[in-house]
């Protein structure tokens, strides 16, 4: 069943729509305090369709994912009993917990770990409101953890992308598939 190939397609294709920086900009601003999917899977289309413009792209996701960043500051600081029934029913509660204790242990750097990572920045945008860590190095964290990533999945687009686009389109479905069976084997094994 080819599943993935068409939506790879249909990604790129939407990847080079006029407004795709807007949905990028949203997207990041939105990931980075209560969305489940990373701004990722539109930036590395993007910058594969349109390699001259990555570095721009790049920008874009790291500035949005540090203001978005700061609205989850805002809502672990100001309304983290209002959202905590979201926390609990998503199944977070035991790793907010976890993420307090790494803010004790580690303080702000871990917030830059969180940023640069695969791990739910979220999460750790939340919880660093409702522990009232400073908010100038939060925000300087996630503004160097984010845009360390996002820089570098640009940059990776750019320089290798239309080389290995057609290595990609080839295991696109396996890929696809090897991601379900790893999403699934995470919700089971949680």
């Amino acid at each position: 069943m080819r599943l993935f190939g068409p939506l790879y397609d249909l990604t790129l294709r939407w990847s080079k729509h006029p407004k795709a920086p807007w949905y990028l900009s949203g997207m990041s601003f939105a990931e980075s305090s209560f969305f489940p999917i990373p701004p990722d899977v539109m930036l590395m289309p993007m910058s594969l369709a349109q390699p001259n413009k990555a570095l721009c792209f790049a920008w874009l996701t790291t500035i949005f994912s540090t203001l978005g960043g700061l609205l989850g500051y805002l809502i672990g600081m100001l309304l983290l009993e209002s959202v905590w029934p979201f926390i609990v029913s998503a199944g977070y509660e035991h790793h907010y917990h976890q993420i307090v204790e790494f803010f004790d242990l580690y303080g702000v750097w871990i917030v830059f770990v969180a940023g640069f990572s695969p791990l739910p920045y979220k999460m750790f945008t939340i919880s660093a409101g409702a522990t009232g860590m400073a908010l100038i190095p939060f925000l300087l964290a996630s503004l160097v953890g984010r845009g360390a990533r996002f820089f570098l999945v640009a940059w990776l687009m750019k320089w290798g992308g239309q080389r290995y686009e057609p290595l990609i389109r080839r295991w696109v479905e396996w890929l696809g598939w090897a991601f379900v069976v790893l999403v699934i084997m995470y919700i089971v094994l949680r």
